[in-house]
C-alpha cells in the first residue's frame, strides 16, 4: 500500500472547482501577552522564540507552545 503525496497540489485553471483557501496568518505573541489555552488555562506569555514558538507560564508550569499554536487564544 502507498501512502498519499504531502505535497499540495497545484490548482489547474480550467478546473471547475474553486481553487483553496490560502493559509490564515500566524498569530503574533509578545512578552507579557496574556492568553488562555483549552487544555493548560489562562497564563502569560514569558518568551518568543525565533517568532514561532512560544513560551507561557500557566502558574503551575511553563510550557513551550508551537505553531500554529493549536487551542490557545490571545485575550
Amino acid at each position: 500500500m502507498t501512502r498519499p503525496r504531502l505535497s499540495a497540489r497545484r490548482h489547474l485553471p480550467t478546473s471547475p472547482f474553486a481553487p483553496p483557501a490560502p493559509a490564515a496568518p500566524l498569530e503574533t505573541y509578545e512578552v507579557d501577552d496574556r492568553v488562555t489555552h483549552d487544555a493548560y488555562g489562562l497564563g502569560t506569555v514569558v518568551g518568543v522564540e525565533n517568532n514561532r514558538d512560544v513560551l507561557v507560564d500557566f502558574s503551575t508550569r511553563k510550557v513551550r507552545i508551537r505553531a500554529p499554536y493549536a487551542r490557545m487564544y490571545k485575550l
